[in-house]
């Protein structure tokens, strides 16, 4: 007699076979919407000057914050985290390269060749240069 009919055989993997899964991210899904809700219900809500005042570390705010910025600053940053997520893709090679031989040095340096293209690319249109 099986006790537990909800339960499935292991080589079943049909969709039910997922069920507990979205029970149990239904349960999940439904405790933080009730903790949520009942912290809004039972919280504290006063209200004054001081809570609703922004929070500067203590100094004193001034001026307004929609100052224009130069576009520059956004250009490097965006470079950098292209450049930077670039060098990342070296790690594998770095685990990996006697598993890899040749191909996997070849395809290494054909990255590295358009690597230094893009960056080449970049130097070349002025877009590290902080100077108009």
């Amino acid at each position: 007699m099986n006790w537990f009919p909800f339960l499935l055989d292991v080589a079943d993997t049909s969709a039910a076979s997922y069920f507990p899964i979205g029970i149990q991210l239904l349960f999940a899904a439904g405790f933080v919407a009730f903790m949520i809700g009942l912290s809004a219900l039972v919280g504290p809500k006063r209200k004054t000057s001081d809570k609703l005042e922004n929070f500067a570390s203590g100094i004193e705010s001034h001026g307004d914050a929609r100052q224009p910025m130069a576009i520059k600053y956004f250009l490097v940053a965006i470079l950098f985290v292209l450049f930077d997520v670039e060098v990342i893709f070296f790690y594998p090679y770095a685990v990996n390269f006697r598993a890899l031989g040749w191909d996997g040095f070849l395809s290494v340096l054909m990255f590295v060749g358009f690597f230094l293209i893009g960056f080449i690319y970049i130097i070349k249109k002025g877009a590290l240069n902080w100077e108009d």
